[in-house]
């Protein structure tokens, strides 16, 4: 088994806090604009406390889904990586997926 498919494997399915995270790095962002992003994206459902969120992006970075640097104020900046974005790829099909599906057979819910 391949790094990569290590990792998707790990990673896939995701939590939707990791799921929100990798999704609010379309564009580099630090800590508190990933927390600001994901609770705009969510509108206010999902609120991120720091811990979780530098908790997440510790183990990401570790894991090569993100990468960590410095801007011009030494604030610490995170950016998903190629890696990263196979991972999401994945998880968005797999979504896709989820949504057909609950599509189809929601009727027999009502």
């Amino acid at each position: 088994m391949s790094a990569a498919q290590k990792v998707l494997k790990k990673y896939v399915p995701m939590t939707e806090t990791a799921f929100y995270i990798l999704l609010s790095l379309t564009k580099p962002r630090h800590g508190y604009g990933i927390i600001k992003h994901v609770d705009d994206l969510s509108e206010g459902r999902l609120r991120l406390g720091s811990g979780t969120v530098y908790g997440t992006l510790t183990k990401m970075n570790k894991d090569g889904l993100i990468t960590v640097f410095a801007d011009e104020e030494r604030k610490t900046v995170y950016e998903v990586s190629e890696l990263g974005k196979e991972v999401m790829r994945a998880e968005i099909g797999r979504l896709k997926e989820l949504h057909r599906n609950a599509v189809t057979s929601e009727e027999e819910f009502q």
